[in-house]
Parts: C-alpha cells; structure tokens; sequence
C-alpha cells in the first residue's frame, strides 16, 4: 500500500525513501521518539513524515505477519468456541444425569415433566463469569506484555477446563462454568486488538473473518472428536469427563505457544527491523494507530458516549441469543426431531459448514468492495430469521428433514455476528477506546448468550419451544433495524467531514499520536 503522495526532499524531511525495497533509514541525525506507555508504540520507530512503501515489499511483510499471528488465534478462538460448545455434547453423554441437571416436575405424567433450568444456568454461568472478566483482564492485557499475559491465562483456563472431570454436583458445574468464563474472557478481545493493531481497515474484515471462522471449523471438529468420545465404552471414567480432558490439554498447549505473541508490529521479533518499519508505516493512512499501553479517561470517557459502540452492543447482544441456545442445546434441540445422539451431534456439522464458509466468503467480500459490511449484515439475518420459523412451525415427526434444514440455516448467524466485531473494530481509533470498544462488544456478547438459553423451556416442547423461535425472530429484526440506523450515521459523519477544510500535510503527523476517531478529522468510518 502507497502512503499518499508528499514531498520528502525538504530540509524538515525526517524520512528518506528507498524505492529499491521500501524500507526506512533513518537521516543523520535524526531523532526517533524513545518507547513510551502514553504515546503510540508506533512512535518509537516513525517519524511525522510517511514514506513511499514499495508495495511489494509491503505484501512480503504482510504475508509474513498473516502467516505468524492468523494460525495462532484461528486455532485459540477455535478452543474457546469448542470449550463453550462441548457442554452440549457432554449433556449427551450422561453429565446430566450425572450432576443432576434435569430435575423432574411431575412424575405422574408419562414421560415424567422434567426440566433442564439447571443446564440452561450452567451455560448461562460461563457468561457470567466472562462479564466479570472482560474489562480487567482487557485492560491488563493493554497495560502489560500481551504474550506474557496471554500465556498466564490461558493456561489457567486449560487447568479449569481439565478439572470440570473432577466435579460432581450441578453447583460445582455452576462455580467451574463461571471461572472458566473469566479466564477465556481475555482471548477475543484479545484478537481483535491484535488485528486492529497490525492490519489497515481494509485488511481487517478479511483477517477478522480468517480466526472467526474457526468457530465453524471447530463446530466441525469439535463434532467428529465427541462422535469419537462416544465410542468409547469401558474405562474408569465418563466419556464426557474424557472430552473436558482433551480440551484442557490442547488450550494447555496453546497458552505455551502464546508466550511468543509479540506487543505489537513495532517489536514482532519475526520481522527484521526494517519490516517492523514498513509493518508500521502501512497503518499510517488508515489513522487507527498501532497499540499504546497507558490506559487514557479522556479516551474511555469518549467510547462511554459514543453513539455507534452502543449502537454495535445492542446488535451483538441481540445475534448472540441464537448462539446462548445453539452452543448449549444444539445437539438436545436435534435429538428431539427424533434422532440419536451420535446422529444429532453429525447434524451440528452442517451447521458449521455454513458459519465457516460464509464468514470467510463476508469477510472477503468486505476486503473487495467498499462500505458493504452493513448491507451483507443485513442480507444474512434474513436465512436466520427463516430458519427459527422452519423450526417452529414445522411438524416434528421422526427424522423429519424441515427442522434440520432451519436448524441448518441458523449457522448465519455466524457472519452477522462477524460483521459486528469488524464494523466495530474497524471504526474506533485511540488504543483505550479500542480496547473498550472490544470489551463491550463481548459484553453484549455475554449478555445474549446468557439469555438465550432461558428462552428454552422443556414444558413448552410440545409447542415447539415457542418462546425460543420468537425471541429469536424479534432479536435479528432489532439487528435488522439497528443495522440500517448504524449505516446512515456512519455516512452522515463521513460526509460532514469530507466536508471540512483540512491540511492534508498534516494527516502523516496524526497517524501515530494515539487520538481516537473523534479527535481525528483525518480518520474516515466503513460502512
């Protein structure tokens, strides 16, 4: 990417260009701003002046930092949704029983009235505990060494995670679901400051689409390993305590590779310190800033009071109630349509199939053609909408085909839920207001997986939990709504500042000094 156009050859140049590979030299004599918790890391290895990129070399960097960080958190985002979703499977495999789950209402009726309050509040507690997390732990995350931090938690929740085979009552399952919750809270906000910190708006959506989708790909995976767990028959322990082992074990593992997350561009100890220039230089234009380690109340007070973050936490929280459902009583909703275990669990790899491949397919429409992440928003909430209804109004006969092909359909969920964090990301600017921003999005995250499991009521199931498709249909047409007042606001505020009489001289000077969008005039929104 080409910085835009300006004269380097004056006498208060502070960067040279080097046309032959792009890269940064400093002048004699020049003076470099030295690291510093309230400036932007950026500062300490840029100048005030952009630099002309040979775009080659820029691409040669670009794939360097695509092929370090994107395997990392596909894989760690991958654990926390697999984490989450494997609750599901485990009730499948006797946990319900075994932790006293289900509780029976009446057992004069036959089958006896029973109902799963508690199983819908052990899904409900991991969001709880992801609540008390998100701020302290994103804010430590900002202030200290992001590999460290990373590295230290992460391996704690493993260890959580592998002790769920040790409980043995439904409150132990409350406090370990709630804990478990706290720890993972740290891994998407995370990610998505990682991306906002490397990447211009441009690359962003594509990048955000590439670790999201794993929670489609691990929809799938996920699936075939609990098909796996469900052939075991012998053995000292339950084969859902078996499948909280592997997961605790593999996220183990991911928390030691974790350890090498570099801060940020500015000293990613895989690129050469002539690429940790250009890797830099490319976020000049886009204005976000790269990543700066002083928690700021002008910044925070700013997010606090920013129309388009809430408008983005009432859209989130909304398209998360289908997840609050799906990733705690998938399999359970599939098994009522009359098939088995092993075959509800194979059911939820259509599913996934849809999340993988149309988050990916957004995330790169968004990366080709501009301002049109709030129209795909809104076109994928339609098939969700279709979906619940399929559900609800169909007859549930044995292995009838319409509820499986609207369960299917609801894994459009997963690009809405994308498009959110991209639009939100994408438009904020000033690393406080960024880490916030990425905080409440996963607020409202929490808030509607914690209620989309108690829409589900087992008494209502001979009319189609009624309760669960309706909710769901009024949620994604708020999304709907939202979405559309979100675009004009966005364009409204584009247009008022193209409106204004700027010195474009000094939009290089700007990049770097860790203002938010609202300070920044220079700084332009995606629709």
């Amino acid at each position: 990417m080409d910085s835009e156009g300006q004269d380097k050859t004056g006498p208060s140049a502070t960067a040279t260009v080097q046309p032959s590979n792009g890269h940064r030299q400093p002048d004699h004599g020049e003076q470099l701003a030295a690291p510093s918790f309230e400036k932007d890391a950026a500062a300490a290895i840029a100048s005030d002046h952009a630099i002309v990129l040979d775009k080659a070399v820029a691409r040669r960097v670009q794939r360097k930092i695509d092929w370090f960080l994107i395997p990392i958190m596909w894989f760690g985002y991958g654990l926390v949704y697999y984490d989450k979703a494997i609750l599901g499977s485990a009730v499948l495999f006797g946990m319900t029983a075994d932790l006293q789950l289900r509780v029976v209402l009446d057992p004069s009726t036959t089958p006896p009235k029973t109902s799963t309050q508690r199983l819908s509040w052990a899904t409900s507690m991991f969001y709880f505990g992801m609540l008390a997390g998100l701020y302290p732990l994103t804010f430590l995350l900002q202030r200290f060494n992001m590999g460290r931090v990373l590295c230290g938690v992460v391996i704690i929740w493993g260890l959580i995670c592998m002790l769920t085979a040790t409980v043995t009552s439904w409150q132990g399952l409350f406090a370990q679901r709630f804990f478990l919750g706290f720890v993972e809270s740290i891994i998407p906000t995370g990610f998505m400051c990682i991306v906002s910190g490397y990447y211009t708006q441009e690359e962003q959506a594509l990048r955000q689409s590439w670790w999201f989708s794993s929670t489609g790909a691990w929809t799938i995976i996920g699936g075939a390993l609990n098909y796996g767990f469900a052939q075991i028959t012998g053995g000292s322990l339950k084969r859902w305590q078996y499948i909280y082992l592997l997961a605790g074990a593999l996220t183990i593992g991911f928390g030691c590779v974790c350890f090498w997350i570099p801060n940020s561009a500015v000293d990613a100890w895989f690129l050469t310190q002539e690429e940790r220039v250009v890797a830099v230089e490319r976020l000049r234009k886009g204005q976000t800033g790269v990543r700066c380690q002083m928690v700021k109340r002008e910044q925070l007070k700013e997010a606090v009071l920013d129309v388009k973050i809430w408008l983005v936490f009432f859209m989130m929280a909304a398209a998360y109630t289908v997840n609050g459902a799906v990733s705690g009583f998938g399999p359970l909703i599939v098994s009522t349509f009359g098939y088995t275990t092993l075959e509800s669990i194979l059911l939820q790899f259509p599913l996934g199939g849809i999340v993988f491949v149309f988050v990916l397919l957004t995330g790169y429409l968004s990366s080709r053609i501009r301002n049109i992440c709030l129209i795909q928003l809104i076109l994928c909430c339609l098939p969700v909408i279709a979906g619940c209804i399929m559900i609800w109004k169909s007859d549930w006969y044995h292995h009838a085909p319409t509820p499986v092909a609207g369960y299917t359909i609801i894994g459009f969920f997963g690009p809405v839920v994308f498009l959110i964090i991209n639009i939100g990301m994408a438009n904020v600017a000033g690393a406080t207001k960024k880490s916030f921003t990425a905080a409440a999005i996963f607020v409202a995250y929490c808030v509607g997986n914690i209620v989309g499991p108690q829409l589900i009521k087992t008494q209502t199931l001979d009319r189609h939990y009624p309760e669960l498709w309706l909710g769901l249909i009024i949620c994604y047409c708020l999304v709907i709504v939202l979405a559309i007042v979100l675009y004009l606001h966005l364009r409204r505020e584009n247009q008022r500042r193209d409106t204004l009489v700027l010195d474009e001289a000094e939009r290089d000077k700007m990049a770097f000094r860790d203002l938010t969008d609202g300070e920044n005039p220079y700084f332009r929104y995606v629709l």
